[in-house]
């Protein structure tokens, strides 16, 4: 069975098929969030800290944490400013985190000082991408995410996109880096722009869980992209994609939908040990009043707002975060 380990310095979180889902909190994240940017530019980590503290206590397993808050010469701000944030927050949450940047300066620094096994977000299959990181990931033992795209973009052909997971991960094993250690995002694209991307990602999740035997992210929230009312879309994909073998999502843990959703389809899919994850969060549930929509009822600590942008838009997806 394919194992991921990811750990903190005192706590440690494995991503599996029989695992329950990992939920990788999306918001310490500048990318479209001009007010966090501006604060992280000024040495401003309150709403860092705040976004940390509150995914934790809302059920995140996982933080995400990117520095991004410049296209102007990121090699020079990025690395030093992704190492604050990261310091900062494995100071606050005992949590592993995600490294998440497009510059390579920025991930070997952050390399250098986070704590236990962190995950690196991420590489693509683009020869300077692959020569760049995977030494990295070797070099300092942990795992990378893959997406699955190369230098001819993002294809619309779900095959392609197997080609270019595939090709990373015997890439990966030419290093030395074993196929548990790669966790393949076969990149979700909006449905209200392309009518059966549903139905690729769940194609792909199969294939990828059966013949390259990884485990898999995405972006969760690029599926509702364009959409009114996101959070229902979400909340409907999350049991359907955790059931065609996805095992992590980068996405806001503060929407209680969202997170009732993962709950419950970790109780269906086996991996809530006597359902006991789900009894202890909605042991005291309300039912919700006429008119209140469910989620409501029973928010979880911490509920909060959403985040525009993110790694897909750097992937060049195009498909932004509510």
């Amino acid at each position: 069975m394919t194992r991921t380990i990811v750990a903190s310095a005192t706590r440690e979180i494995i991503i599996g098929f029989d695992q329950p889902f990992c939920v990788i909190g999306e918001r310490i994240n500048p990318t479209g969030r001009k007010k966090l940017a501006a604060e992280m530019i000024e040495g401003n980590f309150d709403t860092v800290i705040k976004d940390a503290l509150e995914q934790v206590a809302a059920g995140a397993t996982m933080l995400d944490v990117n520095a991004g808050v410049t296209s102007v010469n990121p090699n020079e701000t990025e690395p030093g400013l992704l190492v604050q944030t990261l310091e900062i927050v494995q100071g606050l949450v005992d949590v592993p985190l995600s490294i998440d940047s497009s510059v390579t300066a920025a991930i070997e620094a952050g390399l250098r000082v986070a704590k236990g096994r962190p995950l690196v977000n991420s590489v693509t299959g683009e020869e300077e991408k692959l020569e760049a990181i995977l030494p990295l990931v070797k070099k300092y033992d942990v795992p990378v995410v893959a997406i699955s795209n190369d230098e001819t973009g993002i294809s619309m052909d779900p095959d392609v996109r197997f080609a270019v997971a595939k090709k990373i991960v015997e890439r990966a094993m030419d290093h030395g880096i074993k196929p548990h250690d790669i966790v393949v995002d076969p990149l979700v694209m909006p449905i209200g722009a392309l009518g059966d991307a549903g139905r690729q990602v769940f194609a792909l999740l199969h294939r990828l869980r059966n013949e390259l035997k990884v485990n898999t992210t995405c972006g969760l929230s690029n599926i509702s992209f364009g959409l009114p009312h996101r959070h229902g879309i979400n909340a409907g994909f999350i049991p359907m994609v955790i059931g065609a073998g996805m095992t992590s999502a980068i996405m806001n843990p503060c929407r209680p939908q969202e997170m009732e959703a993962v709950r419950a389809a970790n109780v269906l899919n086996g991996t809530d040990a006597n359902c006991s994850n789900w009894i202890m969060t909605y042991r005291d549930h309300k039912p919700a009043e006429a008119g209140q929509p469910a989620a409501a009822a029973a928010s979880p600590a911490g509920a909060g707002g959403g985040r525009r942008g993110g790694r897909a838009a750097r992937a060049g997806a195009g498909a932004a975060r509510e």
